[in-house]
């Protein structure tokens, strides 16, 4: 009896951080896993196709290149996402568009590839990696804080038109993950004093960041269970609930944070 093919997955950003600990938690279920990023993953088992999530064109040919070689499409992770950050007034459009390209395109350009395969097969779940703060007010960071607000909303409304076709989405919310993000903020981008290198530092001598192995278990457990929003750790699972219980009582919360973590310059 010929042996069934695996099933596939489709992982951006998997070079590191939450994608590289996912490509090897599949990889160990003998999941087929392809890792798109800009550069190789130092990972066995795994194909690798050299993806920028900002070309729609190179995204639809990888993600084909995976129906193609396997004859199925089973999970793809648009994961691929990037931090800026910075005080409003501090921010430039250049700060806003690259953010929007990579972290609201990206995931857009691997929805636009994956989901008419996943039609036309009749099974496949999409999962895209927001962030807590597209759940509760993230100040510091607005153009990372719209980005994973448009990805919770592109999925849920998603999620809601796919299931009569058979096809699944969910939305990954992480809170403060122990990742590389927190310490390459505004990549190629003019620094911001104030931005989110001064808050990925504070954030990691509180020694409050969640292991990046534990999340990916998270994941791949919530992927099975078809959750429609992946909110991990416990501590962002009340921080979200607090939010919706009270949005003037987080957006005040916020404030207060952001204050110990990132004091306003003085006025002169």
């Amino acid at each position: 009896m010929r042996k069934p093919p695996p099933k596939t997955a489709f992982v951006t950003g998997g070079a590191s951080g939450i994608g590289r600990a996912l490509a090897m938690a599949l990889t160990a279920k003998g999941v087929a896993v392809t890792v798109a990023d800009l550069v190789a993953p130092e990972l066995p088992s795994v194909e690798f196709a050299e993806v920028d999530v900002t070309s729609p064109a190179a995204v639809a040919a990888a993600i084909h290149e995976v129906r193609k070689r396997y004859g199925r499409l089973d999970f793809v992770f648009n994961n691929a996402g990037i931090a800026v950050g910075g005080h409003a007034e501090e921010l430039t459009l250049d700060h806003w568009d690259k953010t929007i390209d990579v972290n609201l395109r990206g995931v857009v350009h691997g929805v636009h590839a994956a989901y008419p395969i996943m039609i036309e097969q009749g099974f496949g779940h999409i999962v895209n990696t927001a962030s807590l703060a597209g759940l509760v007010p993230a100040p510091l960071m607005l153009p990372y804080t719209a980005t994973k607000h448009a990805v919770v909303g592109l999925s849920m409304a998603l999620r809601a038109e796919a299931a009569a076709h058979g096809v699944r989405v969910s939305v990954v919310c992480p809170g403060f993950t122990d990742t590389p993000l927190l310490d390459n903020a505004n990549p190629g981008l003019p620094y911001t004093e104030t931005g989110a290198q001064a808050r990925g530092a504070a954030v990691r001598a509180q020694g409050r960041l969640y292991p990046v192995e534990a999340l990916a278990a998270d994941i791949i457990r919530g992927v099975a269970r078809n959750q429609a929003i992946i909110v991990a750790p416990a501590s962002g699972r009340l921080a979200w609930r607090a939010a919706r219980l009270s949005p003037t009582g987080a957006i005040r919360a916020a404030a207060l944070a952001i204050r110990r973590v990132s004091p306003f310059p003085k006025r002169t």
